[in-house]
């Protein structure tokens, strides 16, 4: 199926609504075409596309729900997946924590998700542009391997209760890691955009070159704590995680870092560095995402936390319920200020430290202090008077953000960057960091 539009989308949706038998039902459907290459040992090893849809049908008598799943689109087809998401939702259980679909909502305007020039990348700019990534690789005798993906989407729902919604967006993403030809010093770098026109796949392999080639030969230092610079790469997969333990109910029921006695949290506490704001825009012209989250909830700019006090949780729509108060989605993708200080001023800056390149294989150690645990990888430099002197092997690292957040000394300017970990993007300044945990040594490149 392609890209449907807004009426096409929503005549869809109102045929399979008029199928509809139960007390209350909801439409959803959402699909993509994308392409990829990939490339390994300086050599291209698959290349592909995908166009997909699934149409998600929901169906509800009183509290019990039934869903189902097609992508065949003819009468017949439609029919026979609304009947079956109501034989289910009969069969099904009550659930105590149902609460009824949305009805009409009032939605901002479209916030710019998708590009129609990043929509339209054929597999000759795919091409093109991993060759140039190969050329750098091997003008620095180098050996690459990366992903380069680009996607077109839509998605829409409709419910008997009134309620439409609908949005489109686009994306080019990308991601190598390079490495010395003894296999001794590793690179790594990634973006991704929604307008293809601010893509440039030779600054991120020049870069990743250039931590690849200066990795080579890396020293055993003592670990420690230590006054750290975290490129975005490294302090997203990090950073991310306040976003995700910003439920609500986690933290009323004793489950998370916003927890406090009594089924109380702690919100409206201090409990970061003066310097530490983050919110979410879906109209963020550097960040836009979608204007209304999967139950149909719209989106706005909020702020999560504001100067190092926690403004805002977000609440399941039953939680909200519970609690009588405004039920907040979550957000797709979050914005942390900085400052105007460049990382190499960063660098000049700092008497001792290390630079980090990338955080990777990040492990929950306790959900109610957020403590982490993982490894430093893809460059790893020991930092004097100002100066890299050599590269470091990799640190394991035992780590909360909110305590890595009230460590603060410097920020500087924020870049749009992919997580390594989730693939959420998020605008991250690199940030200067003292007292930060490295545990043990990794013999890992």
């Amino acid at each position: 199926m392609p890209i449907l539009n807004k009426d096409e989308a929503q005549a869809l949706l109102k045929k399979v609504l008029a199928y509809s038998k139960a007390d209350e039902c909801e439409v959803v459907i959402f699909g993509q075409r994308s392409g990829n290459i990939r490339y390994a040992r300086n050599a291209v090893s698959t290349s592909g596309a995908n166009n997909n849809s699934t149409l998600v049908v929901s169906s509800a008598y009183g509290k019990k729900l039934g869903t189902a799943t097609i992508n065949e689109y003819d009468d017949v087809s439609l029919e026979k997946v609304v009947r079956r998401s109501e034989e289910l939702a009969k069969l099904a259980p009550e659930n105590p924590e149902y609460v009824p679909f949305l009805g009409p909502q009032q939605y901002g305007q479209p916030s710019g998700s998708y590009v129609e020039s990043t929509a339209a990348i054929d597999p000759k700019f795919r091409t093109d542009q991993v060759a140039r990534s190969l050329s750098i690789t091997k003008e620095n005798k180098l050996i690459a391997a990366g992903f380069l993906e680009n996607r077109a989407a839509f998605s829409a729902m409709m419910n008997s209760h009134g309620l439409f919604a609908y949005s489109t967006s686009s994306d080019v993403r990308f991601s190598v890691t390079l490495r010395t030809e003894d296999g001794t010093g590793s690179g790594y770098a990634s973006s991704g955009y929604n307008d293809v026109s601010k893509f440039d796949i030779g600054r991120a392999t020049q870069k990743a070159a250039q931590k690849a080639s200066g990795s080579k030969g890396a020293r055993a230092i003592e670990p420690g704590k230590y006054t750290v610079i975290l490129e975005p790469a490294a302090s997203i997969v990090l950073i991310e995680n306040i976003i995700n333990g910003l439920d609500a109910r986690s933290a009323e029921e004793g489950r998370s870092f916003l927890s406090a006695p009594d089924g109380k949290t702690k919100v409206g506490q201090k409990l970061m560095d003066d310097r530490v704001t983050i919110y979410s825009d879906p109209w963020h012209p550097e960040l836009p995402t979608s204007f209304y989250n999967g139950d149909g909830r719209p989106q706005e700019k909020i702020n999560w936390v504001e100067k190092g006090v926690v403004k805002n949780m977000y609440y399941s729509r039953y939680w909200a319920q519970k609690d009588k108060v405004k039920a907040v989605p979550s957000p797709d993708a979050f914005i942390m200020e900085g400052g105007t200080t460049s990382l190499e001023d960063m660098i000049k800056g700092t008497e001792k430290g290390i630079l980090v390149t990338r955080l990777w294989y990040i492990r929950e150690v306790d959900p109610q202090t957020l403590l982490f645990t993982g490894l430093t990888r893809d460059g790893t430099f020991y930092i004097e008077n100002g100066v890299i002197k050599f590269p470091v092997k990799n640190f394991r690292f035992n780590e909360s953000p909110v305590i890595m957040l009230n460590n603060v000394e410097a920020l500087g300017i924020p870049e749009r960057t992919v997580s390594g970990e989730s693939n959420v993007n998020a605008l991250i300044p690199p940030m200067k960091i003292r007292d930060f945990t490295f545990t043990s040594l990794s013999d890992a490149i």
